[in-house]
Parts: C-alpha cells; sequence; structure tokens
C-alpha cells in the first residue's frame, strides 16, 4: 500500500499523522508512506527523524483578525491544489490521509478531485476549519469524540475510533524507562512539564517557578521540561539568571524526543489540554496537571480538561490561576501523595483509547478495499 499522510503545523496534527503511519507499518510492513507539510511546521524535525519522506505545499492558514495575510491566503487556496495533485501524481498512492491543520486542506481537496481514497483524523471534539472545509470532499471522517459527528452534520460518513497513540507509549516500564534515560535510582519523583510542541509562554514562566521553588530544591526529584520553539529565545537566559543551568536533576531543553520513554519515567505530568496529549496520558495512566490553553477555539482545551478535573482524572488550573495556585504547590502535593496519584491513575485509565489503533487501520483497508472494487 502506498500512503500520503498530512498534517502540519504543530505537534498536535504531526504526531497522530506519524502514529498513523506506525500502525499501517506494524500491519504491513512493506507499505510506502510518505508526508506533505509546510516548509515552516514542526513536521520538518519530527517527519524526517520518524524516517519518511517530506513534501511540502506553500499554505497557511487564514488569520481571524483582518490582515493583509489573508490576502497571500487567499490565493494560495486557490493554487495550493495545484501543488498537491503535483505531488498526488508523483507519490501515485492509494490513499491520502490526513490529521488536520490548514495543510490538510490542498492535498485532501486535490485527492478527492481526482477520485483517490481520502480520510480525515480530528482529535478535537470541536473540528477545526480545515476538517469543516473538507467534510463534503473526503470519504471519511474518523473522530475521537462522539460528539464530533453533531458538530460537522456529516454522521453518514464519521467513524468514532479514538485517537491514535504512538506505539512507544507504554512500551517501556518506569523502572525501564528510568534506566534508559540515566536517571539515578535514589529519585523518588519524576516530573514532566511541557506547553505543546510549539511551547507556551505562560506555561514556561510556571515551570520556571516550579523549578525554583520545588524541583531544584530537592534532590530526589527529576525535572524534564520542554520549553518550546516560543522559549527558544528566553529560556536558556532565564535558566541562567536562576542558577537553574547548574541543578544536575533537571533537563531542560526546546523539545523532548523521546517523549513516550519521558513519560513512561514521569510520576506526574504538568501539559495542556490538546485532545492528543490527553490521549497519551491517559495511555500511559499518569497523575497530570493540566494547564489548559485559553487561546482555541471555543475554548475546547478547557472542555477537555475539565470533563477530566470532574471525573478526579487530573487537576486543573488555569492560566489566570496560577499566580494565586502556584504551580509548585499542585505538583509538591501530588509527587508527596502515592495515594492520591494512585486514585488520579485509576480514574484517568477510564479516558484511554487502548484500541484506536485496530480501528483505525480497519478504516483505512475497509476505505481502500471499498474503491478497488468499484
Amino acid at each position: 500500500m502506498r500512503i500520503l499522510m498530512t498534517g502540519g503545523g504543530t505537534g498536535g496534527h504531526v504526531n497522530p499523522a506519524l502514529a498513523i503511519a506506525e500502525i499501517i507499518k506494524t500491519n504491513q510492513p512493506n507499505s510506502e508512506i510518505a508526508f506533505v507539510g509546510t516548509e515552516k511546521g514542526i513536521e520538518n524535525k519530527l517527519v524526517p527523524k520518524a524516517g519518511y519522506k517530506l513534501y511540502h505545499i506553500n499554505i497557511q492558514g487564514i488569520r481571524r483578525s483582518l490582515s493583509p495575510s489573508n490576502i497571500k491566503t487567499a490565493y494560495l487556496v486557490l493554487t495550493s491544489p495545484r501543488a498537491a495533485k503535483r505531488i498526488i501524481k508523483e507519490f501515485k498512492p492509494d490513499i491520502v490521509i490526513g490529521t488536520g491543520g490548514y495543510v490538510c486542506w490542498p492535498l485532501l481537496k486535490a485527492a478527492s478531485d481526482m477520485g483517490i481514497p481520502s480520510m480525515v483524523h480530528e482529535s478535537n471534539a470541536i473540528a477545526g476549519v480545515a476538517v469543516k472545509q473538507l467534510k463534503n470532499k473526503v470519504d471519511v471522517i474518523m473522530t475521537n469524540f462522539a460528539s464530533t459527528a453533531d458538530s460537522l452534520g456529516a454522521k453518514a460518513k464519521t467513524v468514532r475510533v479514538g485517537n491514535p497513540i504512538n506505539a512507544g507509549f507504554g512500551r517501556l516500564s518506569k523502572s525501564e524507562a528510568r534506566r534508559i534515560l540515566g536517571i539515578p535510582e535514589s529519585v523518588r519523583t519524576v516530573v514532566l512539564s511541557c506547553g505543546g510542541s510549539l511551547g507556551a509562554s505562560r506555561v514556561n514562566e510556571a515551570a520556571l517557578e516550579l523549578m525554583e521553588n520545588f524541583s531544584a530544591k530537592d534532590k530526589d526529584v527529576f525535572h524534564y521540561h520542554a520549553f518550546g520553539r516560543i522559549g527558544a529565545g528566553n529560556m536558556p537566559e532565564e535558566l541562567r539568571k536562576r542558577s537553574l543551568d547548574k541543578c544536575e536533576n533537571l533537563r531542560v531543553s526546546e523539545y523532548i524526543y523521546d517523549m513516550p520513554a519521558v513519560m513512561s519515567a514521569a510520576d506526574v505530568v504538568i501539559c495542556r489540554a490538546g485532545a492528543m496529549t490527553l490521549s497519551e496520558i491517559a495511555s500511559m495512566r499518569k497523575a497530570a496537571v493540566i494547564i489548559p490553553s485559553p487561546n482555541v477555539t471555543d475554548n475546547h482545551q478547557y472542555k477537555n480538561a475539565k470533563v477530566l478535573a470532574d471525573a478526579g482524572a487530573a487537576v486543573l488550573v488555569e492560566e489566570s490561576e496560577l499566580a494565586s495556585r502556584p504551580l509548585s504547590a499542585e505538583v509538591r502535593r501530588l509527587a508527596e501523595s502515592a495515594e492520591l496519584r494512585a486514585a488520579m491513575e485509576e480514574k484517568i485509565a477510564e479516558f484511554a483509547s487502548d484500541d484506536a489503533g485496530k480501528a483505525i487501520y480497519r478504516e483505512i483497508c475497509a476505505l481502500t478495499s471499498e474503491k478497488k472494487s468499484k
């Protein structure tokens, strides 16, 4: 099978695409898979690292405010499908699969126009702009939430499969991961914090507070933090100012490439509330402090996090609360109570989609077989 994958801009789009590629490779090792993204997205780091070819399309998103860049966007909306058709003709895919983000639109539209099987996976409860624009083009819409079909109004072609998780999540036990990562056996608590693949300024600030007031003061704690591209300009200097760059129990970097291993090693995770991130911590059964991004459509990250918090499966802290409710206090409470963590781990396990990979592969095979028989 030959598959073109598309989904870019952020890890929330790229990682599920990589997970689907891995699902296909596991079931059909001889499959040929390539990706399509933009020249600026994080896919340029993640896709080649995973060993796949990456094509580029020139496309960008629409700004919600009045902006001259929207004129360029309108032009690219008209011209990018032609570029997508050239890629399709060169690669000759049996199916084209997208995972959201504006780069999906030209490729899946072109595939539909050319009669090539196409499907898109939407991980969030509220579909993004690209998926909404593609609902009448693609053959199948796969979702994580059952409610997504209602919001799209395309029930006939929508199937709930859950979120695809990288097979590395759960492959290692906590002790194996700590040994591989070189974490000293004396460490009592491993903390993992990140603000998404691109980073988040407010999460970085909260992480600095956490490191200063908790992690750096306790040598029995080992702390990983990813500050993202957004923190590349100031985080190294902030760490030096606070002498945190000299702490042997802190591992601070722009991006964590071995996230499955680091999350396996972790006792407490601090993260955003993107659907893929929540699926990963649910799959890994991790106690978590969730800081939803307030800068997303319809405040869907808060809604995602509230579902977990209401079930006792996670701690929800809004950005506006961080000044009066320091992250260090919340993490300390979890770090010092194995019973509290165990209760949260049990609750969050109820939100895991352990059969998502099988369901996704089944849908891919069904669509390609159906198209071949016509």
